[in-house]
């Protein structure tokens, strides 16, 4: 008679906390001198691309005085218009778009909760799932326009 074996608990990390583990290393590469901000865009438990912010690909970093308004001391969420910095999320799904990997139907783990101009990308991208880590300018336009457009959105919280 074959014994039963005493099932284990999977040790491992959730794939929320995996993918989330993940945006905060991408978030280290990010070269925008006010904020570390990182995407993972995954779709079946598979990595289609990432992203952080900072200037385009090309330009100066902003650490190195490629954007002066990061550079300055415009307060935090003024001027925007004037940052030469590209968001995680474009940077995200930019980097698809331009190695030909669709999004539609994809999730995307963000650091932070993304703003209305990265929402509408997400929504117009296909993503049908957000999930963020801290709050940033999550509005309640941002969650109204999620909700009418079918996109989930939830906050990661980490697990004990």
């Amino acid at each position: 008679m074959a014994q039963r074996r005493k099932r284990i608990p999977d040790p491992r990390p959730s794939w929320d906390e995996y993918f989330m583990g993940i945006a905060d290393v991408v978030s280290r590469r990010a070269n925008c001198s006010r904020r570390k901000v990182a995407a993972v865009i995954v779709k079946d438990n598979h990595i289609l691309s990432t992203g952080y912010n900072g200037t385009p690909r090309g330009v100066e970093n902003c650490f190195s005085g490629g954007c002066a308004r990061c550079a300055g001391k415009t307060p935090s969420g003024k001027n925007l218009e004037e940052c030469r910095c590209v968001h995680a999320e474009q940077n995200a799904i930019c980097q698809a778009a331009y190695y030909g990997v669709s999004t539609a139907g994809a999730t995307i783990y963000i650091t932070i909760s993304p703003c209305l101009t990265c929402a509408k990308l997400i929504i117009n991208a296909g993503i049908r799932e957000v999930v963020y880590g801290g709050d940033y300018a999550f509005g309640e336009d941002v969650k109204e326009m999620f909700n009418e457009a079918g996109v989930k959105f939830r906050k990661y919280e980490k697990e004990n």
